[in-house]
């Protein structure tokens, strides 16, 4: 009996064609236009192209229904009308040197036909020259005067009706009217020359008025107040107050804008806006740079807030590389990645009491307050050991110094708090011998404080005049050994003295490394293997230099094994395979000198925390007035380097409020 083959069922053969018109059209839709916000972005888009300067949405059921985007622009003439409706029609570009040098928010003209294609719309628009507006209907293509203004008007009603299957994705009105919202809020943030007005079902939800004359010829410096009051107009003045100007540049490549404090962070990156000129854009390598900025000062998984505009040459950007333009690809992104990492960590570095200074200084010199005491041209320092009270004068803190010879010695709190040269011979005898009784963990700060710089405040000077010297304020009283009070020009000043320290020690530790100074390593007795790909054999002997800086010795064993052979001395009792890997993934990734820094920094920092003065440790009121001058010079010092604040303060409105003074 003879086996039958298996039954299969074979596809029939399907004859290659040419797609219709419309259909093709459909599916670009599918790319361009997701929901109701991508057309008001398409839109929107347009008029800005067109010179638009006051840009009106009106929207009904969250913009299925209708939307329509009216602007005051240079307007469509009547004989392009029809041809604006074409797939790939355009005024934007007419060359490939065009195309590699964008410099419109459109260009691929796709977006109208695109929308004409799963909706019903009408052109309504008139230019200068004519002597009356014209309506194309797009769907049945009839042509018909009309009134209007100079500009353009597009209506689109029924978004998807053509496509039902579509529409059954769309979320709630309200969703997509938030999303249309936060379309237009975009486009906003990147134009403060342009007025903008959102409308929804007949009422009006939001507004921005145009912060900056389009006709004038602004400076640089009127554009940046322009553009910081759209800021506040469309984030609010909580991220004004909350954040720091961002200025940076790198040749060509200018980068602006401002970046929030670390403590306006965010649970979500729902207030992340990056522009490459002027066009939203959500690229990693700007997102990366961004967030690495913030290592240093932010908690946890926190996400940072920020509104940062990169301006670079159109031909080093393409931004050719998704239908929605809102990727775009570099043509040096390391160039990119270190602008902007640059900009940012040098905004945040400046300590923030510095701006309190400032205010504070402005506020006195808008109130009439009595004039300060005359300071004393010299003043002798406090001794410990006579009546007189400490509270009297004090001194600031002087650098941290290491030994260079021994190492970094950052537990050694000698080298922080060090005795002045004109103490008395009691305390200088009496320091000693504690010092040399006790490990250097466990040394109290020095009795007295740094010998320079000095700086002494007469105790008769208003609090406004000491505020005004002094950001932090004058240290009063130590609670529980763990936070310093001082009183400022504003209020009460609270300080987490460990985070504090930590910080200090932190950042001279890494001002010493970039001196030159490379990170010690641990030979180790036996050698760690592992299995490595090639990749990270690869790695490894290209950056054997880099790895050395970091302290780490990584050497091919095999051909597919690697071998650790010294790791840093402060990581000794870590996985040594572990933070191998990690450090050659890093380096496989990213630029050798963006992984040298963030693995020095996170070394640093585990030194800094062991080396800072510890909970329970008493000071004196010099030692304590001593730290908060070093950290009114410390960059940084408003975070310590796990990202918590070191220091608050509270206002005398506030402290009143608490005691419900005035009411």
């Amino acid at each position: 009996m003879t086996a039958q083959p298996p039954d299969t069922c074979t596809p029939p053969r399907r004859p290659i064609r040419d797609l219709p018109d419309e259909l093709i059209s459909q599916i670009a839709a599918g790319e361009v236009v997701e929901r109701p916000a991508s057309a008001v972005r398409e839109l929107v888009d347009n008029a800005l192209d067109a010179g638009a300067t006051q840009i009106t949405v009106r929207l009904l059921a969250g913009g299925v229904r209708l939307i329509a985007v009216e602007d005051d622009g240079v307007g469509i003439a009547q004989a392009e009308l029809p041809v604006a409706l074409r797939r790939h029609a355009t005024s934007k570009i007419t060359s490939l040197h065009d195309l590699e040098s964008v410099a419109t928010m459109g260009f691929r003209g796709e977006a109208l036909a695109a929308i004409a294609s799963v909706s019903e719309m009408a052109l309504l628009s008139r230019t200068a020259e004519q002597s009356s507006a014209f309506l194309l209907d797009a769907r049945s293509g009839e042509l018909r005067p009309a009134a209007r203004s100079r500009g353009t008007t597009v209506e689109v009603k029924e978004l998807f009706f053509s496509t039902p299957a579509r529409r059954k994705f769309l979320k709630t009105d309200a969703t997509e009217l938030a999303h249309c919202v936060e379309a237009v809020r975009r486009h906003a943030l990147a134009r403060p020359d342009v007025g903008f007005a959102i409308w929804h079902e007949g009422k009006l939800v939001e507004q921005w008025r145009a912060t900056l004359a389009p006709d004038a010829t602004a400076d640089d410096a009127q554009r940046q107040r322009a553009l910081q009051q759209r800021l506040g107009d469309v984030l609010g003045e909580d991220f004004i107050h909350q954040s720091v100007a961002v200025h940076g540049r790198l040749g060509n490549l200018i980068v602006t804008g401002r970046a929030g404090l670390p403590d306006a962070a965010r649970s979500r990156a729902d207030q992340q806006f990056c522009y490459v000129n002027g066009r939203f854009v959500r690229d990693k390598v700007l997102t990366h740079a961004a967030r690495s900025a913030y290592e240093d000062v932010l908690h946890g998984h926190r996400q940072p807030v920020y509104a940062l505009y990169v301006q670079i040459e159109p031909q080093r950007v393409d931004v050719n590389v998704h239908p929605t333009k809102i990727e775009v690809r570099f043509r040096d992104s390391r160039e990119v990645h270190q602008a902007v990492r640059r900009a940012v960590e040098s905004a945040l570095a400046a300590p923030r009491a510095q701006a309190l200074a400032a205010d504070a200084a402005a506020s006195t010199a808008t109130a009439p307050v009595a004039a300060p005491a005359a300071l004393p041209a010299q003043s002798a320092p406090a001794q410990l050991g006579s009546h007189q009270p400490l509270a009297q004068s004090w001194q600031a803190q002087a650098a941290i110094k290491f030994d260079e010879l021994i190492g970094h010695k950052v537990s050694d709190l000698q080298a922080l708090w060090g005795a002045p040269a004109d103490a008395s011979s009691a305390v200088s005898s009496s320091s000693a011998s504690a010092a040399s009784t006790a490990s250097p963990a466990d040394v109290a700060p020095a009795a007295a404080v740094a010998t320079a710089p000095r700086a002494s405040v007469n105790t008769a000077a208003t609090h406004a005049g000491e505020g005004t010297a002094w950001p932090l304020g004058r240290a009063v009283a130590q609670l529980h050994g763990v936070y310093i009070l001082a009183e400022s020009a504003q209020g009460l000043v609270v300080v987490d003295m460990h985070a504090a320290h930590e910080r200090i020690v932190y950042e001279r530790l890494k001002t010493q490394v970039d001196q030159g100074a490379r990170i010690a390593s641990q030979p180790l007795l036996i050698p760690a293997t592992f299995a490595a790909t090639p990749e990270e054999v690869a790695t490894a002997e290209a950056h054997a230099d880099t790895l050395a800086v970091l302290g780490l010795e990584v050497v091919p064993f095999s051909p597919r094994t690697l071998a650790v052979r010294a790791v840093p001395t402060t990581l000794a009792q870590g996985d040594p395979v572990e933070l191998a890997r990690s450090v050659l993934a890093e380096l496989g990734t990213h630029d050798a000198s963006t992984v040298v820094q963030r693995a020095r920094n996170e070394i640093l920092a585990t030194m800094a925390c062991h080396g800072a003065v510890r909970a329970n440790r008493r000071l004196t009121i010099d030692e304590m007035n001593a730290l908060l001058r070093q950290m009114e010079v410390t960059e940084r010092s408003d975070q310590c380097n796990h990202g918590r604040p070191t220091w608050r303060q509270l206002s005398m409105k506030e402290l009143d409020a608490l005691f419900l003074r005035g009411r």
